[in-house]
């Protein structure tokens, strides 16, 4: 009788054909970055996203050597990435604040400087709050904070993505056309990507659980800033119903946006190869199993039905949309 081969620590959960998705999840770097990897490994996962530092701090502390050269080695998994970072909450780079803008540059600055390090290409933040400001104050200043970070570093090659939100507060990102103009106002607009948060945008009023609305909200970000700068998507359900300008994550098909919204999301193929993240409640079911698990089955049993042609939505609650927001053409918007 052979010996029976041992498997890897780290291997893969469950072997799998190729797929064009790229799924991950937003894992903790707790006792160091390779953490993150080895769990994303474990679990099965195509990428993973993480925080770069501690994200209830300021100061940043300095990498270990055998923790980065534990991260580079998991790091060259095959068909293993691309990585995504997230910045901290604390970086707000549209503050009037003399005080917190100049802090939230610099913070930014060196949050960049560790993805390059990390080799990491996206570094996902939200646009900011304007406080105070009007929109399109706020607005310039996020512009000119990214000027002055690419003047300041003109090697920087980890690519901030500009995060859409739900539009809670004075939040900056709510439609597309806020990003757009964030983009339109930079000196190298090529050095900026976008990341779409399905809940956020659901949240903010846009229906990607209708077929015809979908189509009509991707031309819409097509006209705001373009498809192609769409680096990344995080995929949540919502707690709330469209339009609520109510951030609260839920598990895959389990809230507001049901199993329809994924759909046409993992259907189209102009996504294929993005990185997805989940950025879902962790823990575990009443069975013990792990809810990252659960919601990436759901993802790849929604993206096989949805490139087989043969799925059927389940039934899911109708959207409220009144509050959807109404897309304009792209000919109004000709980027």
């Amino acid at each position: 009788m052979p010996p029976v081969k041992k498997s890897s620590k780290h291997a893969r959960s469950k072997p799998r054909t190729a797929s064009p998705h790229r799924f991950g999840s937003h894992l903790s770097i707790a006792g160091g970055m390779h953490h993150a990897i080895e769990e994303a490994l474990r679990l099965g996962f195509d990428t993973v996203q993480v925080f770069v530092k501690n994200q209830r701090q300021w100061r940043a502390s300095p990498f270990k050597s055998d923790d980065l050269e534990r991260w580079f080695e998991l790091l060259a998994t095959p068909k293993f990435g691309p990585p995504v970072a997230h910045a901290t909450y604390l970086i707000n780079l549209a503050s009037a604040d003399a005080g917190l803008y100049k802090k939230s540059i610099a913070a930014f600055t060196e949050e960049l400087s560790r993805c390059r390090t990390l080799r990491i290409p996206y570094l996902v933040v939200h646009p900011g709050a304007a406080v105070g400001q009007s929109p399109d104050a706020a607005l310039a200043r996020v512009a000119r904070a990214l000027n002055r970070i690419f003047n300041d570093d003109p090697k920087q090659t980890t690519m901030p993505l500009l995060e859409t939100t739900a539009g809670q507060g004075s939040s900056l990102g709510r439609t597309f056309e806020q990003l757009g103009a964030i983009i339109d106002l930079l000196e190298e607009p090529s050095r900026v990507g976008v990341c779409l948060d399905t809940c956020h945008v659901f949240a903010a009023g846009y229906d990607i659980c209708d077929p015809v609305a979908y189509s009509d909200a991707m031309d819409s970000a097509d006209g705001a800033f373009g498809l192609g700068r769409i680096k990344c998507w995080h995929l949540n359900d919502s707690k709330r119903e469209l339009g609520s300008r109510v951030d609260r994550h839920e598990h895959i098909g389990r809230g507001c946006i049901g199993s329809a919204g994924f759909r046409n999301i993992l259907g189209d193929r102009r996504h294929d190869g993005t990185p997805m993240v989940l950025e879902t409640p962790k823990g575990a079911n009443e069975a013990g199993r792990a809810w990252d698990l659960i919601n990436k089955a759901r993802l790849r049993s929604i993206a096989s039905r949805a490139r087989g042609g043969g799925y059927r939505n389940r039934p899911t609650a109708k959207p409220d949309r009144s509050k959807a927001f109404n897309s304009p053409s792209p000919s109004k918007s000709p980027r």
